[in-house]
């Protein structure tokens, strides 16, 4: 059964996950060609550290860096490397996770490098639909509704679009533990699964394939690709079930996936700025 979170924890939840968010805002102007993927991997782990907090990935069940970037073909969990030069046209989903006073904030966003121009249309189509499809998602989301309606949100909108939903990587429960339940899923029937009720601490993480939906994994035990080479994108989001709606630990004021749910009826509650 998930762990339902009280006052006291969203209020550390809301720390952890704004400097996630915070996080990802100050690499976001460092994502650019030339850059490797270890110089992000720097100053991730270097932007945590300075903020009294700790780079969850970095040896979680051996992981050996403190962020995850995943290039292209990369679904999730990509290793950081000195060797892996960006180039103009790539796409790359840096995922953060912090531990701020033991407890968890989690997020991920898909960064262009170089400008759209430069994006092919495969790379263009799984970024903005993985990015929608959160959107849809965090709609849906309320005490009452079913898991499997934020699920069916997304899957029917990629389909609809043409890509895939990875189903092998799913969303999860945290607090002060990195995951537990429930798992979220992001395929499924509206109005299945377990009750979402108050005080339900989750993420939301849609990956989108351009080809097919399911993933392969590298030698190294952590990189999942595409099998067949087509791009894959991922965003992220946090979120705490509270009062009657939601407030997105991981989201600053102007995010702009926050800022999509809401047009889309989203009841999204203070301190997120919405």
């Amino acid at each position: 059964m998930p762990k339902l979170k009280n006052q006291q924890d969203i209020l550390k939840l809301r720390e952890a996950g704004r400097l996630a968010a915070l996080t990802l805002r100050h690499v976001e102007p460092h994502v650019l060609p030339g850059a490797s993927t270890e110089d992000i991997n720097r100053l991730v782990h270097d932007f945590i550290v300075a903020h009294g907090a700790y780079p969850s990935p970095l040896n979680y069940k051996g992981f050996p860096k403190s962020v995850c970037t995943s290039v292209n073909e990369v679904i999730c969990h990509g290793i950081p490397s000195s060797e892996q030069i960006l180039k103009e046209g790539d796409i790359i989903n840096v995922d953060v996770t912090v531990t701020l006073d033991g407890y968890f904030g989690d997020t991920s966003k898909t960064f262009f490098v170089g400008g759209p121009e430069t994006i092919s249309d495969e790379r263009l189509k799984v970024t903005e639909v993985s990015a929608e499809g959160l959107a849809r998602a965090l709609a849906v989301v309320k005490h009452g509704a079913r898991l499997g309606d934020i699920g069916h949100a997304i899957q029917s909108y990629a389909e609809s679009q043409g890509v895939s939903v990875v189903r092998d990587f799913v969303g999860h429960g945290i607090g002060r533990v990195f995951h537990e339940e429930p798992a979220v899923a992001h395929y499924g029937k509206a109005g299945t699964g377990e009750k979402i009720v108050r005080g339900m601490v989750f993420t939301i993480e849609p990956m989108i394939n351009f080809g097919d939906w399911r993933s392969k994994m590298l030698k190294d035990g952590w990189t999942a690709v595409t099998p067949d080479g087509k791009p894959s994108a991922q965003f992220e989001h946090q979120l705490a079930v509270v009062g009657e709606g939601i407030e997105i630990l991981t989201a600053l004021p102007d995010d702009a996936i926050a800022l999509r749910a809401k047009e889309l009826g989203a009841h999204i509650l203070w301190p997120s700025g919405f």
